[in-house]
C-alpha cells in the first residue's frame, strides 16, 4: 500500500488516480496526524509526502513528519513532493532519509518510475542475507564475468550491484582511476531489464562546457555556426538503455544545472528545436573525485548529488585487494594468448607473488598494461619476475616498496607522483601521458593545474 500525504485534495486525487491505474493500492491523508494514524494501523510500503501543510512554505511540518516516519519505520521509503523553488528543502529531506524527491508540476512517467524504483530497492534490501554471499552464489544469479576477484569487499559490491541492477535506480560509482568503474557500470546494464537497449558512455572530463548541450542534447542543422547537419545527443541515443556519465566530478556548475533539469523532468529539447523529447534512460555516474568535499567547496550541486547517488558503490584500489592480483594476471594472460596467438604462455608462481607485492598506483588498468607489454616484449613462453620487472621499471609509476602501499602517501600525492613519472617517461608528450594514465587530455590538464605541474 502507498500512503499519499498532502493537504491539497487535488494533488491527493491526481496522484491517487495515477497510482491506482498503475495497479497500486492507495490510501491518502491530509495532515501529519491523519498520516500517523493510518500508518500505525496499516504500515504502508511507501510514503509520498508533501513538504508543506500550511500557508507557510518553510517545510518544517513536512521535515518533522519525515523524521517521525523514519524513526518509526526506517526501512520504508519516502518520496518527497516539492516545488522547484524549494529544492534546498528537498535536499534537507534527502539528508534526513528520503529516497527521492519529485518537483511540481511532476511528470507522471518520472513519478511512477520513482515509485517503482523505491519499492524495488526496498524489497531487495529486505531479501538481502549477508551471511550467504559468496562469489559462486553471485555468479549463479548475475553475469559479472568481466569483473575478476573474490576479495570480500569486491564480492559485497558485486552483490549490491546485482540487486540494484533489477531497478532503475541511479547509481554513483566511486573509486580511483583504473579500478574498473566503467566495467561495473556496464555489468549493471547487462544484468538489468534494459540489457537489450544501448549502453552509452560519455566522458564528461573530455567535453568542454561550450559543447555540453550539443553533445548531450543534440542539435539541428543550422542551430549554430558549425552545425552542418542534424546530430542526435547522448540523451536521445541512450533511450531505453543506460547512460554512463564518467568523470561527473569534472562537470562545471552551469552544465550541472542543465543535467539536473533533464534528470528531474526526464525530457529535453534538441538545440535549434522547440520540440520536447522524452528521455527514457537509466543513469549511472562515476568519479574518482571526492564529491562530498566538492559539496563543501560549492563546486558540486547538492541537489544533483542526491539525484545521482540513490545508490553509491565504491570500488577499492588494487592495493586493498592484493589477493585478487594472481587471478587478474592469469585472466589477462588467458585473453592475451588468444589475441597474440601464443597459447603456450604461462606465468610462474614466483612472478605472481612478486606482482602481488607491488603498489599499483594506477590500479588494474596499469597492471593490465604492464602484463600486455611484457607479453609483447618477452619472447619467453613462461614469464618470470625478470620479464615483468623490465616493464615495471619502464613504467616508473609502480613502487616495489611495500611500506609505501601501506598508506604513507595520500591519494593526491600518489596521483601527483604518477603524473610526474608519466611526464618524464613520455618526454612530456601530453597525448601519450594522458593515454598511459587512462585520462582524457582535458582531465590531465586539470590535474596539471591542480598540482602546479608545468606541462
Amino acid at each position: 500500500m502507498i500512503l499519499i500525504i498532502d493537504d491539497d485534495r487535488a494533488v491527493r486525487s491526481s496522484l491517487g488516480l495515477l497510482l491506482r491505474q498503475a495497479g497500486f493500492k492507495v490510501e491518502t491523508a491530509d495532515s501529519p496526524e491523519s498520516a500517523m494514524n493510518i500508518a500505525t494501523h496499516s504500515v504502508p510500503d511507501l510514503f509520498v509526502l508533501d513538504m508543506n501543510f500550511s500557508m507557510a512554505t518553510t517545510g518544517d511540518e513536512g521535515l518533522n513528519l519525515l523524521r517521525d516516519l523514519k524513526d518509526r519505520w526506517p526501512d520504508k521509503p519516502v518520496i518527497l513532493i516539492t516545488a522547484w523553488g524549494s529544492i534546498e528543502l528537498a535536499v534537507t529531506g534527502m539528508k534526513s532519509g528520503a529516497s527521492d524527491f519529485i518537483t511540481k508540476p511532476w511528470s507522471n512517467q518520472r513519478f511512477l518510475e520513482s515509485v517503482r524504483t523505491a519499492l524495488s530497492l526496498s524489497r531487495s534490501t529486505a531479501d538481502h542475507s549477508p551471511a550467504s554471499i559468496t562469489r559462486d552464489s553471485i555468479d549463479e544469479r548475475y553475469d559479472f564475468s568481466n569483473l575478476i576477484g573474490e576479495d570480500a569487499n569486491l564480492v559485497s559490491i558485486l552483490e549490491a550491484a546485482g540487486r540494484v541492477s533489477a531497478t532503475d535506480a541511479s547509481v554513483l560509482i566511486t573509486g580511483e582511476s583504473g579500478t574498473g568503474k566503467e566495467l561495473l557500470a556496464e555489468a549493471i546494464h547487462v544484468n538489468s531489464g534494459r540489457a537489450g537497449g544501448p549502453f552509452v558512455k560519455v566522458n564528461l572530463g573530455g567535453i568542454p562546457a561550450s559543447l555540453f548541450e550539443s553533445e548531450m542534447f543534440g542539435h539541428k542543422k543550422g542551430a549554430f555556426t558549425d552545425a552542418k547537419q542534424d546530430r542526435k545527443g547522448r540523451f536521445e541515443l541512450s533511450d531505453s538503455g543506460t547512460l554512463f556519465l564518467d568523470e561527473i566530478g569534472d562537470l562545471d556548475l552551469s552544465s550541472q544545472v542543465k543535467l539536473l533539469r533533464v534528470l528531474q523532468d526526464k525530457s529535453f529539447e534538441v538545440l535549434g528545436s522547440s520540440e520536447t523529447i522524452a528521455a527514457d534512460f537509466r543513469l549511472i555516474s562515476a568519479t574518482n573525485r571526492n564529491l562530498e568535499e566538492m559539496l563543501t567547496g560549492k563546486t558540486f550541486r547538492e541537489d544533483l548529488y542526491y539525484r545521482i547517488n540513490l545508490i553509491t558503490l565504491h570500488l577499492p584500489p588494487l592495493r586493498e585487494r592484493t589477493s585478487d592480483i594472481p587471478s587478474l594476471v592469469c585472466y589477462f594472460i588467458s585473453n592475451l594468448k588468444k589475441v597474440y596467438g601464443r597459447p603456450e604462455l604461462t606465468v610462474t608462481s614466483r612472478a605472481l607473488d612478486w606482482l602481488s607485492d607491488l603498489a599499483w598506483y594506477g590500479n588494474i588498468r596499469e597492471m593490465r598494461n604492464v602484463v600486455e607489454r611484457t607479453v609483447l616484449v618477452s619472447g619467453q613462453s613462461e614469464l618470470d619476475i625478470d620479464d615483468f620487472a623490465e616493464q615495471v621499471q619502464q613504467t616508473g609509476t609502480i613502487s616495489t616498496d611495500t611500506q609505501t602501499s601501506a598508506g604513507t602517501l595520500t591519494i593526491d600525492e600518489m596521483e601527483r607522483k604518477m603524473i610526474e613519472k608519466a611526464l618524464e617517461l613520455h618526454d612530456r608528450n601530453i597525448t601519450k601521458v594522458a593515454q598511459s594514465l587512462g585520462l582524457s587530455r582535458a582531465a590531465l590538464y586539470r590535474r596539471l593545474e591542480k598540482y602546479g605541474i608545468e606541462p
